[in-house]
């Protein structure tokens, strides 16, 4: 494994071993029922500012490279491409019940549908799939209702409790229970790199004085830790603390590898996070044998 990969294992996320890598949450992944990962900047065939797995369209990459890019991370983590659902991502906060009907749409299909930045399911094999490259994203799974949902938390959508609204409506369309749903915070960046400033830090500062601190660099900047606002957010929604799980990885501390606005400006593919409930309850441990299966 290449070693600027390989720094990125923690406590909780792990880098895969197959050929094209991946990041995955070592609670998720040894539950089975689900197979999920998040893609890193490596093991695709795009090149320039875009090297090499990007999975933006719409970024002046060739779709040919982005649906290859696709075919290669979606082989990585055991999932059928056909299967995924992309949503449309525009920093507002709407939630959306995905079906199979929906597989494909916004990678082989037009979508029929605007302005999604969360989506749930309780179908198997419906995989979903949420875009960052800073952002935060939110991958849910209750085991005892078996339903999933990913939400996209830039500054607008914590702000919005994107991650509320997506438990309150698997409450509403699958009976989920807060305290059985489990939330994991994926690859994004960390509040020691997030800095804010003028309105948006006032506003944090109103409703989470906890999550921001002033930057000691940068007069009228302040550090924002979106990972600890989603946790009180989630919390805030009924699930208990010791289902939340912070993945730990910057994107800002790690450029190399994986995707960053901050740091690249447009400049830059995006990556995503995909989370597909599987047929089979018992499901192995993919994080390195079912993936290459």
């Amino acid at each position: 494994m290449d070693k600027a990969l390989q720094e990125l294992n923690g406590a909780e996320m792990a880098v895969s071993d197959t050929e094209v890598p991946f990041l995955y949450f070592r609670r998720l992944a040894a539950q089975g029922g689900v197979r999920h990962g998040c893609s890193t900047r490596a093991g695709g065939v795009s090149s320039g500012c875009f090297s090499s797995m990007n999975l933006g369209f719409g970024r002046g990459d060739s779709e040919e490279n982005v649906r290859e890019n696709y075919r290669r991370i979606c082989g990585a983590i055991g999932i059928r491409v056909e299967n995924v659902v992309l949503p449309d991502q525009v920093h507002e906060l709407t939630v959306r019940r995905a079906s199979k009907a929906d597989c494909g749409k916004g990678l082989f299909y037009p979508r029929d549908y605007k302005g999604v930045d969360a989506q749930i399911t309780n179908e198997p094999e419906v995989a979903l799939a949420v875009f960052g490259a800073d952002c935060v994203p939110v991958f849910f799974y209750d085991p005892e209702a078996r339903a999933i949902g990913t939400a996209h938390a830039g500054w607008r959508g914590t702000i919005g409790r994107i991650a509320g609204r997506t438990v309150a409506a698997m409450q509403k369309e699958f009976g989920c229970r807060p305290e059985t749903i489990q939330a994991y915070i994926g690859v994004s960046v960390c509040g020691d790199c997030y800095t804010v400033g003028g309105g948006t830090a006032q506003r944090f500062l109103q409703e989470f004085p906890a999550a921001i601190r002033p930057d000691g660099d940068t007069e009228g900047t302040w550090k924002l830790d979106l990972w600890k606002v989603n946790q009180m957010i989630l919390e805030e929604a009924g699930l208990k603390r010791e289902h939340i799980i912070t993945g730990g990885v910057c994107t800002m501390c790690h450029p190399d590898i994986l995707f960053s606005h901050r740091v690249a400006g447009d400049a830059r593919g995006n990556m995503a996070g995909f989370l597909m409930l599987t047929e089979e309850i018992r499901s192995k441990n993919y994080g390195t044998e079912t993936a290459r299966a």
